[in-house]
């Protein structure tokens, strides 16, 4: 068998359809003898006739009635997912999938997402919480949220809020028991509450005080994996945490937590959402991006 094109088979379904070429040729906006020539081709590739031809009517052979009857509803088909595709890529709809580390989610994309959706109502949104560095394209995600040196080559990168600043923090009960460190040196002789990545990796604490910087493995008793955890064990008395500032703000505010080594705090650059570097996103992507863009991220927090 000849190769087919899958477009000649839309073009003997018109032909069929408005009674003949020359209709058919007017609606498709061609000539007669084009559409003539790709009927030909057709019979030629399939080896059969599909068309009887009279000086004033076509109509299907049996073999091409046969299949027109198949072929009607898989045209309809595909039509029909053409057009939930231009639905997709000119009206925001459809659902975007999200990867975040939780910090990123917490006071960053929750946020954001709540009010994305009070504009975009047809789009849905599934944001999953991770902190490992994955094949975003490969899990099925839109978009995810990293540091910058974690991208891949092949992401367009946008900043996604503001700078980032760690804070080391204790009760006010701890530190009457224990004091106050004046420098990350001083941590040594104090109870840190450590994390581990998911991978295995214990986090370091680091510090910058003008030109000097420094990095701290801490020692302590208390291993957990996440900030929420870290946050319980400090506000419990059980140690000093080291946690994103958006974690501690409100407990440090309200005096439940002490800052500790503000002068070591270092700022840290922002979190960057990253998508894949291709030319044609949908439209609830577009839309997304856009909407980061534009966001006020001083009212989150």
């Amino acid at each position: 068998m000849n190769s087919l094109r899958l477009d000649s088979f839309d073009v003997f379904a018109a032909i069929v359809r408005c009674g003949g070429f020359r209709a058919a040729a007017l609606e498709r906006g061609v000539s007669s003898s084009a559409l003539s020539q790709t009927i030909n081709s057709l019979e030629e590739a399939l080896g059969i006739r599909l068309l009887n031809r009279t000086t004033r009517s076509v109509f299907p052979t049996e073999a091409g009635q046969r299949l027109l009857d198949r072929l009607t509803p898989a045209l309809t088909d595909i039509k029909l997912a053409i057009a939930e595709i231009d639905e997709l890529r000119d009206n925001p709809s459809g659902t975007l999938r999200i990867n975040a580390p939780a910090p990123a989610v917490d006071h960053l994309l929750c946020p954001l997402a709540f009010d994305f959706m009070e504009t975009y109502h047809e789009v849905k949104l599934e944001i999953i919480s991770d902190a490992a560095v994955i094949d975003i394209v490969g899990e099925g995600f839109d978009a995810g949220v990293r540091f910058g040196k974690q991208l891949a080559q092949d992401m367009i990168a946008v900043p996604f809020g503001p700078p980032l600043r760690y804070a080391i923090v204790a009760s006010p009960s701890y530190i009457e028991q224990r004091g106050v460190p004046q420098t990350p040196h001083d941590l040594v002789h104090h109870e840190c509450i450590k994390r581990r990545f998911p991978g295995g990796t214990l986090v370091s604490w680091r510090f910058a005080n003008g030109s000097e910087s420094l990095e701290v493995t801490p020692e302590g008793r208390l291993t957990l994996s996440s900030a929420h955890n870290e946050l319980q064990a400090a506000l419990a008395d059980r140690g000093i945490a080291h946690v994103l500032e958006d974690y501690a703000r409100s407990h440090v505010n309200d005096g439940r937590l002490i800052e500790l080594l503000l002068d070591w705090s270092a700022a840290l650059p922002s979190w960057y959402l990253y998508y894949p570097n291709r030319r044609l996103p949908s439209a609830a992507m577009r839309a997304f991006l856009d909407y980061v863009k534009s966001y006020k991220w001083d009212v989150v927090g």
